[in-house]
């Protein structure tokens, strides 16, 4: 009797496949959000609110516990996504290039948000932990600005790993 769960066809059938590829659309989404509507308005909520409302390490507090809580979906999307790219190796439908471009997306997007979660996140936690002024240093500044760029890479990665999913040995050869 084979176990249901080590079976290709039963793991990546079409449905768990939907299901991957809405979560996958999903984070972006969510990432997107983050970047283009909910930051801008937590870090300048003079403009919607009027000033003296929060400053601008407490706007910074309230985005890194967002980021916190959004740390456990990517995490959690990513080690979805390298589960599913590796079983994909038995995919007859894709090329070899196709099956490892997802793969190595997937590695880089884990890898990547790992490093987001557990180093960038945490140093943010830990800089606020010692105060506003440990916020506005030179080390700081950069780290943050490193984090923004892995999100950046993460969120191309992601985007293009979508698409991937809908090439076809087919699509290729034609």
């Amino acid at each position: 009797m084979e176990f249901k769960i080590l079976n290709y066809n039963y793991f990546l059938g079409e449905k768990m496949k939907a299901i991957y590829l809405f979560l996958l659309a999903s984070l972006i989404g969510i990432e997107i959000s983050i970047g283009v509507f909910l930051a801008p308005t937590i870090f300048y909520p003079a403009k919607f609110i009027g000033e003296g409302v929060l400053s601008h390490f407490q706007s910074g507090l309230l985005m890194t516990h967002i980021f916190v809580q959004f740390g456990y979906i990517l995490l959690g999307v990513s080690i979805l996504s390298i589960l599913m790219e590796i079983f994909s190796f038995k995919d007859k439908n894709l090329t070899f290039k196709i099956n490892f471009s997802k793969f190595m997306l997937s590695l880089i997007i884990l890898a990547l948000s790992l490093l987001f979660v557990f180093y960038f996140t945490a140093y943010v936690l830990e800089a606020q932990s010692l105060g506003e002024e440990a916020t506005k240093t030179q080390e700081f500044t950069k780290i943050h600005g490193a984090s923004e760029i892995v999100m950046k890479i993460i969120m191309l990665s992601q985007v293009i790993l979508f698409f991937l999913n809908f090439k076809t040995k087919s699509d290729i050869i034609k």
